[in-house]
């Protein structure tokens, strides 16, 4: 009774504070000019405030300076960038390119070409394990490769049942990855570098984003047949709750602060979702957006929530900067 007590007050509480506030202030649009088609994923520079913007479309990668809001550099000559990750101690970034199937490391000041590494196909998301000093690239019918962040040799590859797309790190040796034309999530020792479980997708489909709340052990999973967000126990890979969103997402983030789950989809509208506890979840705001805008970057340090809108028609190519409460 008293956890039914604290849940409707809560709840109380939360729609009085929401009523005259939203839960991302748009505080900025920065043109991304000359960009045309899909825009994927992004990456940050939280120190040198710098905001990296994989043009997929255009082949091209956009350099974003957030403290002057425009852009300061585009760089040329990508093979469908996709995947994109920062790795400040050294200095680099990493770009996973679709086309050619390669990841290409360029140095984090000068931008220039220091190494190519060849995977297959399809090189996709990027994710850099910072206490192994590792960057992890998904690509081909079902691998993830791990590239050493210094040296950008390739030490191991991982086999998968499917293409990875988004995949989350622990702060222990557990990888979890969407194989959404396996229909399941993998749970992987990137120790031992293989798949030691599945966990099978029983009521949705076509599972694109995820992102891990280590501390509730929650994993939250956005699928698009149908448009829901499914949220499971990390640690037993049981489904915990789902909450129907709109269709196309292609990113999500977990705001431990606020406890908000932001979730971007195509459809041209940020889901926000409130987490009462690690059982129940609750669909507080949906935020009007653009056609095509499914990719974002949710930066805790700045307290900013990035989304990418593609040129289509007369809806230009931009960066909406969101601030959180």
């Amino acid at each position: 009774m008293k956890r039914i007590i604290f849940i409707f007050l809560a709840l109380l509480v939360f729609n009085l504070c929401a009523a005259d506030t939203s839960s991302l202030t748009l505080v900025q649009t920065i043109p991304l000019p000359n960009v045309e088609g899909r825009i994927d994923h992004m990456a940050v520079d939280v120190v040198g405030q710098r905001l990296f913007v994989a043009a997929l479309g255009n082949n091209t990668v956009e350099v974003v300076d957030l403290k002057a809001g425009k852009t300061a550099q585009s760089l040329s000559g990508f093979a469908e960038p996709q995947g994109i990750v920062f790795v400040p101690e050294f200095d680099r970034l990493f770009v996973a390119n679709g086309s050619d199937g390669t990841c290409r490391i360029l140095d984090g000041d000068t931008f220039k070409l220091v190494r190519t590494v060849k995977l297959g196909d399809d090189a996709d998301n990027v994710r850099y394990d910072e206490t192994a000093k590792k960057v992890y690239v998904g690509y081909g019918s079902g691998a993830l490769a791990a590239i050493d962040a210094k040296t950008g040799e390739k030490t191991t590859d991982i086999k998968l049942a499917g293409h990875p797309e988004s995949f989350r790190l622990s702060t222990g040796a557990t990888i979890f990855v969407n194989i959404p034309e396996a229909g399941q999530i993998a749970v992987v020792d990137r120790n031992k570098g293989t798949v030691t479980d599945t966990w099978p997708l029983t009521e949705s489909a076509g599972n694109f984003p995820m992102f891990l709340d280590e501390a509730n052990q929650r994993m939250f999973v956005g699928c698009r047949s149908p448009a829901t967000l499914v949220i499971y126990d990390s640690t037993a890979g049981k489904l915990v709750a789902s909450v129907p969103v709109s269709r196309d997402t292609d990113d999500l983030f977990y705001d431990r602060a606020n406890k908000l789950i932001y979730v971007s989809c195509g459809a041209g509208v940020i889901e926000v979702i409130w987490q009462t506890d690690a059982d129940h979840y609750r669909k507080i705001e949906n935020l009007k957006t653009a056609s095509g805008a499914r990719t974002s970057l949710f930066i805790p340090e700045l307290k900013m929530l990035c989304l990418a809108v593609p040129h289509r028609g007369s809806q230009r190519a931009e960066i909406r900067i969101f601030k959180t409460q």
